[in-house]
């Protein structure tokens, strides 16, 4: 419920521009004109006291004077007014307004105070400091961009205005239009994820892109990008990509997880597809709303020129892209209708004189191979065949830019004499790009984007049933340390905890003096071949660099002597640092192991991240690390391994066998289950944990936490994605049958369709307010992938057949003030009193949340709904708005 008055700012019905002028270029003369040259059909006010009249326009001198209260305000007046004038639009009874004005910070108070007038009548305030607001469908240009972009199906939103301007300009030149252009300057109140939600339900919005340059609320956009990336493609360029990363911190993980990478993560598990120039925006934008998501990219290239495939393949493996290995019956298909001079190969070269009937055959050919899920057509200009004509042919091939069901990407290389030849292709709905560069990162686009996808649905659980975790060990070992003053485990301590998180570590014992670390390493001896002895400080994190570990030591004597040698060097080295003893165990030998790196830091945006990569001493210097953001689940983790160059290492090599994957993920999930657990988790470093076919063992962890978290339950408050909310399962016996309750999953979206079909049309018209007969695709994924930080679902389901019985759903505004409910119990199990044990359990929930009130619209004739609301205490009135309907509130707190 961001979206709360944003429909005026959308739709607007009439427009009031306060501190309009006649004063040439000045900004209240350009965004009058704007607007009234840009055709808007609506009421048009300006406001100014000074002017009777402006472009032809009757003026008044203040909000109080306007003929009626406008749906939308732009205001360009200076920075003091704005408080003033926005407390006066409201009373008026405005409900939104972009302001244009700079110079609303916080420093001078005037934004708090802008804020602080809007909020008594929910006034939603896009910027200050903006360029303005277009919505083309509507003709209006609501800003000072110096032209009026035509309509079409992409919104742009952007944290700059001089992005945006320049994306406007550049969009005209190559043809394209938009349903929504906003810059969102300084986003006191509006944000880009207010602005997702609301574009997310926007029929003519047919993909969004967004310029980044800081996410101020990282729950709620990652929530509202999650909405909107399951419906439309979403495309987004975050700038900044090479800031510093992270200052040393207390474990390697801290300074491996910059800032970008994290970015990165948060894009792709909410689905959205990152790119990193201007261009690259639309270019992504086109072909994402043009083709669905591809598993596997596959390409074909059929070129008259080899040089153009040459590049395209550059660009395609540079992509991570692959070529498609052409069946033997497609190289017969093809030297049939083929010069015998062709390449032979993919890319098929089909030479320079290559006339339309050339292009087709071997189009026809490749685009039939099995093998082949996307073909790319390139056209070199040459003086022996026409371009044009061979455009014409390749659009005569295709259906809505496609061949066989597979994407057909051209390029027409050349000025004057491919103009043509692209326009013909553009008009027939086939992809086309300036080089064969651009071509081939098009298609990797589709590739890139089926992963973010696939990211998107991945719903891991707040209790993963695999891990093995003793929640209680942990916590008593944070109590301890907490209880000391520290924030800093010991290594035995953090080795006790990974431990209790199903994370193997060899046998530590902890010598408070040489002697005792000889005799440990005397009990040791009797198993293991060799010994280490490390430093044990609460002061220095970092043993190697003070000379704190000594390896490979083979007797009790030995063991003594090299914990002498350990104070020794902390004495000259770090005679700041204390030594708390000593950690003697096992020296593990595992010749084919690979070292690891896995870890826990807390991102100052977008909180607990998973770091992992290649580990070690040069593990900064190694730096192939990935992160990403927990919950994680096998596949999640799994795709994590596969970021990094060292998950290729692990896959075996030579005689070399591969790794114990499944360990490494069990591991992986182990320590997202940490961060879910424990808020107060800072940060974990296990540096480093060997994987070879016999599995992993970590040598070295240390974790830090913030004592003043330590106890607070989870599921971690912090956490950007909130995991499936396991543990709210429960039975419900009709008597008549037995039902499972428990929340939504994204699968139950197969479960629909049974549904819908058994019940009634009057029942469904009870649920959505309206008759409804079709269920697309796009609203399924919306009732059943869920954000469960704002939304709730449970499902009853049948014991025995797992049939769907029945949904209740709760869908809650962010303060968490209010909450809509709705139910739907399928026609024939309806009398069982399982509409009643789901509003309980949906009343249940919502105390639990700290949601303020409840509240449901009900058709007057839906009698048993208007009954059971009534039986739970809800307040029934009529709906203030609509006639044949009521609004039941049932106040919580």
């Amino acid at each position: 419920m961001t979206i709360r008055n944003l429909e005026f700012a959308a739709r607007p019905r009439s427009v009031a521009v306060v501190g309009a002028s006649p004063r040439e270029r000045s900004v209240g003369s350009v965004v009058l004109g704007n607007i009234v040259k840009g055709g808007f059909e609506g009421a048009i006010w300006p406001v100014n006291p000074k002017y009777a009249e402006i472009a032809g326009l009757t003026c008044y001198p203040d909000a109080e004077s306007l003929p009626e209260a406008p749906d939308l305000a732009v205001i360009v007046t200076p920075p003091a007014t704005v408080p003033g004038l926005i407390r006066d639009l409201g009373r008026k009874g405005t409900r939104a307004a972009v302001v244009i004005t700079a110079g609303l910070t916080v420093a001078n108070g005037l934004r708090q105070a802008m804020l602080d007038a809007a909020k008594p009548t929910l006034f939603r305030i896009i910027g200050p400091n903006t360029v303005g607001l277009m919505v083309p469908p509507a003709k209006l240009n609501a800003s000072f961009v110096h032209m009026t972009p035509q309509p079409g199906g992409i919104a742009l939103l952007s944290q700059s205005g001089a992005i945006a301007t320049s994306l406007v300009d550049w969009a005209a030149e190559n043809n394209l239009g938009f349903s929504h252009i906003v810059s969102l300057g300084d986003m006191a109140d509006v944000d880009v994820g207010d602005y997702l939600d609301m574009l997310a339900g926007d029929g003519r919005t047919k993909s969004i892109v967004m310029y980044l340059e800081s996410i101020p609320n990282p729950r709620k956009f990652m929530s509202a990008a999650r909405a909107a990336a399951r419906i439309k493609p979403v495309i987004a360029i975050k700038a900044g990509r090479h800031e510093e990363a992270a200052a040393a911190a207390a474990t390697h993980t801290g300074a491996l997880s910059g800032a970008d990478r994290v970015v990165e993560a948060a894009l792709s598990r909410a689905g959205i597809l990152r790119v990193n120039g201007l261009g690259e925006l639309f270019d992504a934008a086109e072909i994402t709303a043009r083709f669905q998501p591809l598993g596997r990219a596959r390409v074909a290239i059929v070129t008259n020129g080899g040089g153009a495939g040459v590049l395209a393949v550059d660009q395609i493996i540079d992509c991570g892209g692959e070529l498609a290995a052409l069946a033997t019956e497609t190289i017969a298909s093809l030297d049939k209708a083929l010069p015998p001079t062709w390449s032979r190969a993919n890319p098929v070269d089909i030479i320079g004189d290559a006339p339309a009937e050339r292009y087709v055959a071997a189009i026809e050919a490749v685009a039939a191979d099995p093998g082949t899920d996307a073909v790319m057509v390139f056209n070199c200009p040459t003086g022996l065949a026409s371009p044009v004509e061979s455009a014409r042919a390749v659009a005569d091939l295709t259906t809505k830019g496609m061949i066989n069901g597979k994407p057909v990407l051209t390029c027409w290389l050349g000025e004057s004499t491919a103009r043509e030849g692209r326009q013909i292709l553009h008009e027939a709905g086939v992809a086309s790009f300036a080089t064969p560069a651009d071509t081939a990162s098009a298609l990797s686009y589709l590739a890139d984007w089926s992963k973010a996808q696939a990211a998107l649905s991945r719903v891991p659980e707040s209790r993963g049933e695999d891990i093995e975790a003793d929640r209680e060990t942990v916590e008593a070992i944070f109590r301890k340390v907490a209880a000391e003053g520290r924030d800093m485990l010991t290594e035995p301590e953090a080795k006790a905890a990974i431990t209790a998180y199903g994370i193997p570590a060899p046998e530590t014992i902890v010598a408070a003096t040489p002697e005792e670390a000889g005799q440990a390493a005397a009990r040791l001896l009797g198993t293991w071949d060799k010994v280490v002895v490390k430093l044990l400080s609460k002061t220095i994190t970092h043993k190697s660099d003070v000379g704190g570990v000594v390896l490979g030591i083979d007797s009790a004597d030995g063991a003594r002597a090299a914990a002498e040698g350990i104070v020794d060097k902390v004495g000259r080295l770090a005679p700041e640092g204390d030594v708390e003893g000593f950690a003697v165990q096992p020296m593990i030998t595992r010749r084919e192991a690979q070292e690891l790196i896995v870890g826990i830091s807390s991102d100052p945006i977008f909180g607990p991240v998973i770091l992992f990569g290649a580990g070690g001493i040069a593990v900064e210097v190694m730096n192939d690390t990935a992160v990403a953001l927990p919950p994680l689940d096998d596949v999640l983790a799994g795709d994590l391994i596969d970021r990094t160059r060292i998950g290729k290492l692990l896959a075996g090599f030579r005689d070399r066998k591969p790794a114990d994957r499944a360990a490494i993920i069990r591991s992986l999930n182990g320590l997202s289950q940490m961060a879910v657990d424990f808020p107060c988790m800072v940060s974990v470093d296990v540096n480093p944990l060997l994987a070879d076919a016999d599995g992993v063992v970590a040598l070295d962890a240390r974790i830090q936490i913030d004592p003043m978290l330590v106890g607070l339950p989870g599921p971690n408050p912090a956490l950007s994605i909130r995991p499936y909310p396991s543990g709210l399962e429960s039975d419900f016996d009709s008597g008549q049958a037995r039902y499972a309750i428990r929340p939504i999953r994204p699968a139950d979206i197969a479960l629909y369709p049974a549904f819908l079909d058994r019940t009634s049309p009057a029942d469904i018209r009870f649920r959505f307010l309206a008759p409804r007969k079709n269920f697309p695709d796009e609203m399924l994924k919306r009732l059943t992938q869920l954000d469960y930080g704002r939304d709730m679902a449970f499902v009853a389901l049948e014991q025995g057949s797992g049939d769907l019985a029945g949904i209740g759903r709760l869908s809650s505004d962010p303060d968490r003030e209010a909450a809509e409910y709705a139910l739907l119990i399928r026609t024939d199990v309806q009398g069982q009193g399982l509409g009643f044990a789901l509003l309980s359990r949906l009343i249940e929930y919502a105390r639990a949340e700290g949601i303020g009130r409840i509240e449901g619209i009900v058709l007057a004739e839906n009698h048993k709904m208007l009954a059971m609301c009534r039986d739970f205490g809800f307040v029934i009135e009529h709906h203030p708005q609509e006639q044949g309907v009521y609004l039941a509130v049932l106040t919580l707190r």
